[in-house]
């Protein structure tokens, strides 16, 4: 377990103050945090849970529990000597995905700047990843990357690295891109696809999501073209049903190809936007686009007529969810054009939790003891905060006239063992929030 759930977390009462019924803040006022009124009106430049969980322990898919991240089978083969890893991975024996980690050359690059990651060149059996759970609405997943630039001192991914042998935190510092991935998928999805899924009665097609352990427009997209490639060879297919999940505005250089797959199958597109407040994103998600460049993409999108939604996710306690700070997300989504608007409460693994419990400390110390006790023995906030957030994000879809995700509404009938966090379940009408009052 690691170092910051070291201490069981002491009974406590959530703190309440009057607010509309729109807020869901159940932390006492912080004033380390950026006044969001003044940043949502301010959108001068300043120099990304997604995913889900799984039953299965996939690299795609987080584990059950930590148990199947599993040191087993290392008898043989290649040695990690790393003295920066715990002693008792510094010389384990590597197998599978660690093995081939471990032998990956180093991949080209142009960058030469002294911040950039290394990147590496992964050879990989299969770019289809199977997701056999039915707490998500999808079958399958791809990732194009191992890591992600963008460095977002929450990101639930993080755990993915362990899965190489390697520390969370280097989650950022060394990025897999992974080899000849538009043949595998060309073998992928002939061999495993099915155009008539169990979870649907065999009435739709198994659902592909691209995106959910990494993001597949992070800067290595640039150079290596892994997630064009995938998407060229899905626009040869139709009959598809498959979203893309992303922070980066990097996706409308591929609105030719998205276009053709959406006139052949079914698409959706989700922008990921945590925040208006362009200074609090930095601190959040260092490297990913500005807020207004992530909403000038949505609004690309959707005049280029392909399906798209913003996802506010995750909804960082004490940090983005202050009153007015969500519902203004969901307005500028609106006039950006997104059809859709979601938000997942802020889910912490093991792995992110070593990196994000620090953050809170040296950025918001006021947050960061009521954080230690709801986020020590779980990765999941309090259900009842869980409850008001939900109803909350229903009131403002409501409010804006925002619709499901289509490919989550296809699978509704699936059944959610978190169903306080299934942002896409139909709450009780409830009173209209101020969002969206301009639309």
């Amino acid at each position: 377990m690691s170092p910051v759930h070291s201490q069981p977390a002491p009974a406590f009462r959530f703190r309440r103050r009057h607010a509309s019924p729109s807020t869901v803040e159940l932390f006492p006022e912080c004033p380390d945090v950026i006044s969001p009124i003044k940043q949502v009106r301010d959108h001068a430049p300043v120099a990304d849970q997604r995913g889900s969980n799984s039953n299965q322990a996939t690299a795609d898919c987080p584990p059950a529990s930590r148990t199947q991240h599993g040191t087993q089978g290392r008898e043989t083969g290649p040695v990690r000597i790393d003295a920066a890893a715990p002693p008792e991975r510094a010389h384990a024996r590597l197998v599978g995905i660690a093995r081939l980690a471990a032998s990956s050359r180093p991949a080209e690059t142009r960058r030469n700047s002294a911040e950039r990651p290394e990147y590496f060149l992964l050879p990989v059996k299969s770019i289809l990843n199977r997701c056999d759970s039915n707490r998500v609405p999808f079958e399958w997943t791809i990732n194009p990357y191992r890591g992600c630039e963008f460095a977002c001192k929450y990101c639930y991914a993080r755990y993915t690295h362990e899965y190489m042998e390697l520390d969370g935190s280097e989650f950022e510092k060394k990025i897999y891109v992974k080899k000849d991935a538009a043949p595998l998928l060309v073998h992928d999805i002939s061999r495993k696809y099915s155009y008539a899924s169990e979870k649907s009665g065999g009435e739709k097609p198994d659902h592909i999501a691209i995106g959910t352990a990494t993001d597949p427009y992070q800067p290595a997209e640039r150079e290596h073209g892994v997630t064009r490639a995938c998407l060229e060879e899905l626009a040869k297919r139709e009959g598809l049903s498959v979203s893309i999940i992303t922070k980066s505005n990097q996706i409308v250089r591929d609105i030719d190809v998205l276009k053709k797959i959406a006139a052949r199958s079914s698409l959706q597109i989700d922008i990921t936007v945590t925040t208006m407040r362009v200074k609090l994103a930095r601190m959040l998600e260092p490297r990913a686009p500005r807020p207004d460049l992530r909403l000038a993409a949505v609004k690309e999108l959707h005049e280029a007529g392909l399906a798209v939604g913003v996802s506010a996710s995750p909804l960082v306690p004490g940090i983005t969810d202050g009153e007015g700070e969500l519902e203004a997300v969901a307005a500028a989504a609106k006039e950006a054009g997104a059809q859709w608007f979601f938000s997942g409460v802020l889910f912490l693994m093991p792995s992110s939790a070593k990196q994000f419990l620090p953050f809170v400390r040296d950025k918001f110390p006021r947050l960061a003891k009521q954080y230690e006790q709801w986020y020590a023995k779980n990765g999941y906030a309090p259900e009842e905060y869980r409850r008001k957030a939900s109803e909350r994000v229903a009131r403002i879809r409501e409010k804006c006239g925002f619709r499901s995700r289509p490919w989550v509404e296809i699978k509704q009938a699936l059944t959610h063992s978190q169903l306080s966090l299934g942002w896409d379940a139909v709450a009780q009408k409830m009173e209209p929030t101020q969002a969206c009052a301009a639309g």
